[in-house]
């Protein structure tokens, strides 16, 4: 019997108790058995004094969101929700970004997971709420994670600065330091800290189920409550049309599947039918792909010795230079930068490095799993590499591009789709749109 199977006949149910909202933040009540979880939130002091229905009612829903991040331990074939209210479809709606933001975390522990099965989530009140924003809104909410990708749509929305206001998940060097490269002060950062439960890392340690979750979920629901609370019209979100891509050969196996564009519709959906319809959630740069967006990322050298995008290196707000992300960034970026520019960012030249051989395969080749990180499809960075050989040559070049360029001399086929690419299929408002066109036209 597998470790998934044992769990979940040990744990049969997983209960979200409640939530507890005070002036300065809130927290959750999560449990499996004896098991008690408590994440929590804090945030500016008196910004949830006198919380409307509205803004208890999303506080509820970032504990649906923050719940999977516990349940995945054990797996409990059933969630109790004893707590706020869900009727039938929006049982179905969590189901399904359950279901198909763990599919990293099932592919990786080995786990078959049915849709039908894996969970049935059992609301104690299955009538939703009918709630009404009724709020004036104007302005943007800008999730700022640190990265190249949020650095281009503060630089985008730059004539609307005066009523843009940048939003931070337990802020750190990289994210504050872009906003404050991007012209902010502190005052138009909204910087919430986010904690996890140590029952669950304890779990963990005790061998107990682990793995990737859905943590954009979080940030989508969390932005809502803040951009309700400061009275903002848009969340223009960063994510690219590259997060559609799955990550395993023949399988659905999404690693930014909370990024996707299913799941943008879907939360759009969801926010307007039971959250009031207030704050816009929409991806300013969907239309773009991570090739285009790098185009236009390298136009803002200030941003060059502050931004960082690398997980192991998050705590210390460094470029590891040893993982696929930072990899996969260095390639991206090297199809407009020289070595000389690149080491300054990165420290070395992680394209000389013979021992990422392995992670470099998973980022061009079609029949081997990308890596597990955020990263763009491999058409891109195939596109990536052709067009950071051409900018080296004459002269010798750095072990892995030499040897692509060995492999793939010429020209990718789809190099003008990759080089040309825009996504229709998006929620930019439409006098937004010409924002992002002309950025790219601008582009190197």
């Amino acid at each position: 019997m597998s470790l998934y199977e044992t769990l979940r006949q040990k744990h049969k149910e997983f209960i979200y108790h409640g939530y507890k909202i005070e002036s300065d933040g809130f927290s959750f009540h999560f449990s499996i058995d004896d098991y008690h979880f408590y994440p929590s939130w804090k945030c500016e002091e008196g910004l949830l004094r006198d919380l409307s229905e509205l803004g208890s009612y999303i506080v509820f829903n970032i504990g649906m969101a923050e719940l999977v991040s516990y349940w995945k331990c054990a797996c409990p074939p059933v969630v109790r929700v004893n707590c706020g209210s869900l009727n039938g479809e929006q049982c179905l709606w969590w189901k399904k970004l359950y279901f198909n933001g763990l599919g990293e975390f099932f592919y990786k522990n080995g786990i078959d997971a049915d849709f039908e099965d894996f969970m049935t989530i059992i609301p104690q009140n299955d009538k939703a709420p009918q709630l009404v924003c009724e709020k004036p809104l104007s302005g943007f909410l800008v999730p700022v994670g640190g990265g190249k990708d949020s650095v281009v749509t503060l630089e985008l929305l730059r004539k609307y600065h005066d009523d843009t206001t940048c939003y931070i998940i337990n802020p750190r060097g990289a994210t504050v330091s872009c906003a404050k490269t991007a012209g902010f002060d502190q005052s138009g950062i909204t910087g919430v800290h986010r904690t996890i439960d140590k029952e669950l890392l304890a779990r963990n340690a005790d061998g107990y189920l682990n793995g990737h979750t859905p943590f954009s979920a979080i940030v989508a629901f969390s932005a809502y409550l803040f951009a309700y609370l400061s009275n903002k019209k848009y969340i223009a979100l960063s994510n690219e049309s590259s997060a559609n891509e799955s990550y395993v050969k023949g399988k659905y196996v999404n690693h930014q599947y909370s990024k996707s564009t299913e799941f943008e519709r879907d939360f759009r959906e969801y926010s307007q039918k039971y959250l009031g319809n207030g704050p816009d959630y929409f991806s300013l740069l969907r239309p773009l792909n991570e090739y285009g967006i790098a185009s236009v990322f390298v136009r803002y050298e200030k941003y060059f010795p502050v931004f960082q995008s690398c997980n192991l290196g998050s705590k210390t707000d460094t470029w590891c230079a040893d993982c696929a992300k930072c990899l996969y960034v260095y390639i991206l970026l090297a199809a407009f930068l020289e070595d000389e520019t690149l080491i300054k960012i990165f420290g070395r030249n992680m394209l000389e490095d013979e021992k990422l051989s392995a992670m470099f395969d998973g980022l061009i080749y079609e029949d081997v799993d990308k890596p597990f990180e955020c990263v763009g499809t491999k058409a891109e960075v195939r596109y990536a590499l052709y067009r950071a050989a051409k900018l080296r040559q004459p002269g010798k070049l750095p072990y892995l591009l030499e040897r692509y360029m060995k492999e793939y001399p010429d020209r990718p086929a789809d190099a003008d789709k990759t080089e040309n690419f825009f996504d229709n299929d998006n929620y930019v408002p439409k006098e937004l749109l010409p924002l992002v066109k002309q950025a790219i036209s601008k582009r190197s």
